[in-house]
């Protein structure tokens, strides 16, 4: 359904697809929760069967390395009841915080397990509130590849976070937001690279094997709508590749990158070369030096339109 070549274009609103080829137009009408050809739906836009709500909970930073956190100690016992708020309003999920400000996240992880696919989701979420969803994931939502959708100052979406896989980062840009009198973002901006975001260095470009300038990132995300990503995820080490809106954002091959404690073996026995989805709501306890930018108070995020094409 998708192409790569660069005269076809997907776009996607509303529950409408154009595809332009050449120079006509073909158009395709979809709604809401309607898979495209080849692909078929996780959420079935009413319940949460299919899911299982987790706990966010610490993980060794890479296979085998040293643990401090007891797995089966008082603090993991208390932590494992906290599996955040997860509802469906107007068809879509609702992912917070429980309770709200509570800094404590959660995730909601799909009961099937996928190899090689390609994965269609529409998120919108609020301003100020890290997310995304993991790919590849264990049963309990983590360790996982994360696909950022970091809606927040200094914010990276599309990009990739190696949650257990030793940390490796990958992004080329950092958003912000211009807001209105009432702090509500109007429009999605570059960061001010004077601020800085310890993430985004050249190691974290350069371990990408493509990478969207910014500013045609810029164009295409929607501010107060969903937006709709795809991945696609194929090889036992896989290569994954991310879109926003259609716009080709990065593609990470994690057979071939340096990273400090990175094993890709050892990753792949860790996940038998497949996993779950799991959908993120990200913690900002006290200690988080980002504190309320990284969720605030109150934050949602929503996904529907959930799709998958196994390969």
């Amino acid at each position: 359904m998708f192409s790569s070549c660069p005269k076809c274009v997907y776009f996607r609103s509303l529950g409408l697809a154009a595809f332009l080829l050449g120079f006509g137009i073909q158009t395709v009408a979809f709604s809401d929760n309607a898979p495209p050809p080849g692909f078929r739906s996780l959420f079935d836009g009413e319940t949460l069967e299919g899911w299982a709500p987790r706990a966010r909970l610490p993980v060794p930073k890479y296979p085998g390395a040293p643990f401090k956190v007891d797995p089966n100690g008082e603090w993991m016992q208390n932590a494992r009841k906290n599996v955040g708020k997860w509802s469906i309003v107007d068809g879509a999920i609702v992912g917070e915080q429980d309770p709200p400000a509570s800094g404590v996240g959660a995730y909601l992880v799909s009961e099937e397990a996928f190899g090689d696919f390609e994965l269609m989701v529409d998120m919108k979420p609020d301003w100020k509130t890290d997310t995304g969803f993991l790919i590849r994931t264990l049963p309990g939502g983590s360790p996982g590849l994360q696909i950022l959708c970091d809606f927040r100052p200094q914010g990276g979406i599309g990009g990739f976070y190696g949650n257990g896989f030793a940390g490796i980062h990958g992004m080329s840009f950092a958003i912000d937001a211009a807001v209105d009198k009432d702090s509500k973002p109007v429009r999605v901006i570059s960061a001010d690279p004077e601020k800085g975001r310890g993430e985004l260095r050249e190691q974290t470009r350069s371990i990408l094997t493509y990478a969207v300038d910014v500013e045609e990132f810029l164009k295409v995300w929607k501010v107060g709508e969903f937006n709709t990503f795809k991945v696609r995820c194929e090889g036992r080490i896989p290569t994954v590749t991310t879109w926003v809106n259609g716009l080709k954002i990065a593609a990470l091959d994690m057979a071939d990158l340096k990273w400090e404690n990175y094993d890709a073996e050892a990753i792949a026995e860790m996940t038998g070369g497949k996993g779950h989805i799991s959908l993120e709501v990200h913690n900002n306890g006290r200690n988080d030096p980002q504190g309320q930018e990284r969720w605030w108070p109150g934050a949602q995020v929503r996904w529907k339109n959930i799709y998958i094409k196994e390969l």
